[in-house]
C-alpha cells in the first residue's frame, strides 16, 4: 500500500510499504480522510522520529475484522483514536486520562496517511467509534480536536456569560470560539499575526479581533468595558503569547495553556501577583473517550460547523503540499488528505 513519508516539513515522499495483517480482535481500516494536524508539523518534536507515518485525525471503513469482535462489522465507517488509556489507573480513575502510561504507548500503525490502518485490540476496545450517518469523512477529522477543545474547556469549568480571550486564530481557535459560543460565552476577543486568521475569525463569530503585534492587555481593556478577560486561552506556541495571556487575566481569572512550545522554554510569572489576583493558571492536552463521545454527538447534530472549516482537500500524492500549507500557516486552516482520492 502508499503512505506518506514524513521526513521533514518540506521532505513527505510517497512511499510503498506492506498492507498491515491484522489478528484477533483487531480491524484493517481503510483510511478516508486524515487531517494535518498542527502537531504533525512541529519539526522539532517529529524530526527525531522521522523517517515514520503521522496522522491521527482519521475516519475510514472496516474492511477486515479479527476473530472476536462482535461490535464492529466489514462497511462500518468509523473514527479511530490513535491514543487510548486504560481506563484503570489512578489517573483514569481520577479524570487524568491524558496522564495515562498507557495513552502514551498506545498507537494505531501505521499513521493516518495511509491507505489502509491496523487498529490493535486494545484501540477497538476503546478508542473506536461508529462514524453517524449525519457526518462526512471529512468533517469526521474534526472529531480528536475538538475532543480536546472539550476537554479543555470542560476543565476550566467555562460559565455563562464569561469574557474570552483567545490567543491565535488557528484551527484549535477557531473550535474554541465555535464551542464556547454554543456554550453561551459571553463577549469572544481573538488576536492572531495573521489577517487572513483574524479575517476568518470575525467570519466565524469572533465579537472582536486585534492584531497579536499590538498592545494586547491594553487593546483588550478598550474594547471589553475597561476589563480584562475572565479566560484567556492560549493557542499559539510562541512565548509572547503566554506573557500576553498572563497580562490579559483578570482578578479571579484562569489562562488555559492549550499550546506547547518548544522544549526548554520557560515561562517568568511574578509570583506576588499570581497570588494576591488568585489567578489560575492550567494546561490541558488531548481528550478522554467522554469528550470524544460528546465531540461526534456535537458534530451529528451540527452545533460545530466544521466543513466551513476545510479550505483544502488533498490527494495522498499531495501529502507534501499539505504539510507545507500547514506548516507556513498562511491561508490554509485545515488541510484534509484523502489517501484513496485520485
Amino acid at each position: 500500500m502508499r503512505v506518506a513519508m514524513y521526513y521533514n516539513n518540506n521532505d513527505v515522499r510517497i512511499e510503498e510499504v506492506t498492507k498491515p495483517q491484522i489478528g484477533p480482535g483487531e480491524l484493517l481500516v481503510k483510511v478516508l480522510a486524515s487531517g494535518i494536524c498542527g502537531s504533525d508539523v512541529m519539526q522539532w518534536y517529529r524530526i527525531k522520529k522521522a523517517p515514520l507515518v503521522l496522522g491521527h485525525e482519521i475516519t475510514g471503513e472496516i474492511v477486515e475484522v479479527g476473530g472476536g469482535i462482535k461490535r464492529f462489522k466489514v462497511g462500518d465507517r468509523v473514527f479511530v483514536s490513535h491514543h487510548v488509556p486504560c481506563n484503570t489507573c489512578r489517573y483514569c480513575l481520577s479524570g487524568h486520562h491524558t496522564a495515562c502510561q498507557t495513552l502514551h504507548t498506545t498507537n494505531f500503525y501505521p499513521g493516518g496517511f495511509a491507505e489502509y490502518i491496523r487498529v490493535p485490540a486494545i484501540n477497538v476496545d476503546r478508542g473506536t467509534f461508529l462514524l453517524p450517518d449525519e457526518v462526512s469523512p471529512e468533517e469526521g477529522t474534526f472529531i480528536e480536536p475538538l475532543a480536546c477543545v472539550i476537554r479543555a474547556q470542560r476543565i476550566v469549568k467555562l460559565e455563562l456569560g464569561q469574557h474570552i480571550l483567545i490567543l491565535g486564530s488557528g484551527i484549535s481557535g477557531l473550535l474554541h470560539l465555535l464551542l464556547a459560543r454554543a456554550n453561551a460565552a459571553g463577549r469572544i476577543i481573538m488576536t492572531d499575526i495573521n489577517e487572513n486568521r483574524l479575517k476568518i475569525a470575525r467570519e466565524f463569530g469572533a465579537d472582536i479581533v486585534i492584531h497579536a503585534k499590538e498592545d494586547v492587555p491594553s487593546c483588550l481593556r478598550k474594547v471589553n468595558e475597561n476589563r480584562l478577560a475572565d479566560l484567556v486561552i492560549v493557542c499559539a506556541s510562541a512565548l509572547e503569547a503566554f506573557n500576553q495571556g498572563l497580562q490579559s487575566v483578570d482578578r479571579g481569572g484562569t489562562v488555559l495553556c492549550f499550546a506547547p512550545t518548544q522544549p526548554g522554554v520557560n515561562l517568568s510569572i511574578h509570583i506576588n501577583d499570581f497570588w494576591r489576583n488568585s489567578i489560575k493558571i492550567m494546561p490541558s492536552y488531548g481528550g478522554s473517550p467522554q469528550d470524544i463521545a460528546v465531540a461526534i454527538e456535537l458534530l451529528r447534530r451540527h452545533r460545530i460547523p466544521v466543513a466551513k472549516m476545510i479550505t483544502h482537500r488533498l490527494s495522498l500524492d499531495e501529502a507534501g503540499l499539505g504539510f507545507r500549507l500547514v506548516a507556513e500557516a498562511g491561508e490554509a486552516i485545515k488541510v484534509v488528505i484523502e489517501p484513496h482520492r485520485r
